[in-house]
């Protein structure tokens, strides 16, 4: 059985977004932190790694949104690793809100073991795997889904931004809780591009909320780098569509992220889904 940690947080006013509801980019900064915690619980801390000359690398993230958290909200992560691959561990994550005892988020993020000087991946040691998982390992491996390929993009939209030094993270590169930022940003400005403004659709009583996000990370973007993001959609249903999203560096044309986003429209005063506005679904 892997060592379980427990690590409370609550909400500020300065995490939520215009609903006053926790933003989505904050899920994965809080998931960083109980990681981080959960690993200096059995003896891994940052002095230790940097001793090692090696570090953890996120690889890929899902979150699945169930219930929103609000200003002032108290919330306890509970963590734990799920699997060891040679040099890859997933860790799975459940907010539990503390005063309903709600579930209100799952998650799960694969970690890369990496040298800190080759930046290779390197072989997760024993010691270490004894660590996290002191009564033994799980007896099967869950099977990892793949990230499945999108469609071709229908009617793609895109925006370029350039890394600011807010952006970056002790590494010196994109943290991978900014580029969620990115996407939600391409999303909101194409929804403009079309002449829904997020403030239009608040005023009309509705709005988009993202069920699930699963962000693959596949090569680094640093400060200065200029990134297009492209969007577009697939998989329209009466209430919910899917995003797509492509972060590209401009320079080279490398792939740096990847991913999907289960959005959901929702009437602001009930929180019930709606039907897609016909006037907006056109633009999809």
């Amino acid at each position: 059985m892997p060592a379980i940690h427990h690590e409370p947080f609550q909400v500020r006013y300065y995490e939520c977004d215009a609903f006053g509801r926790l933003n989505n980019i904050n899920y994965l900064r809080w998931m960083q932190e109980a990681a981080f915690a959960a690993s200096a619980a059995v003896g891994y801390n940052f002095t230790r790694y940097n001793d090692l000359d090696h570090l953890w690398l996120v690889r890929e993230t899902d979150i699945e949104y169930l219930a929103p958290l609000e200003y002032g909200d108290k919330v306890e992560i509970k963590t734990w690793v799920m699997d060891f691959r040679r040099s890859r561990s997933r860790r799975g994550y459940e907010f539990i809100d503390t005063k309903t005892k709600q579930l209100a988020a799952r998650a799960s993020t694969d970690w890369v073991y990496i040298n800190s000087k080759t930046l290779r991946p390197a072989t997760i040691p024993e010691e270490m795997r004894l660590a996290f998982c002191p009564e033994g390992f799980p007896e099967t491996d869950t099977p990892r889904e793949r990230f499945s390929a999108p469609p071709p993009p229908s009617n793609p939209f895109s925006i370029r931004m350039r890394v600011g030094w807010h952006d970056i993270d002790a590494m010196w590169h994109v943290n991978n809780a900014m580029y969620l930022t990115y996407i939600e940003e391409a999303s909101a400005r194409a929804c403009e591009a079309h002449g829904w403004s997020m403030q239009r659709m608040a005023e009309e009583g509705f709005t988009s909320v993202a069920r699930q996000h699963r962000i693959e990370y596949r090569q680094p973007a640093r400060m200065g780098d200029e990134v297009k993001i492209a969007t577009w959609y697939s998989d329209v249903q009466q209430t919910t569509a899917l995003g797509h999203y492509a972060i590209q560096r401009v320079s080279d044309d490398a792939l740096l992220v990847r991913a999907q986003t289960h959005w959901e429209w929702i009437d602001l005063k009930t929180q019930k889904p709606i039907p897609i506005p016909a006037h907006l679904l056109s633009s999809l």
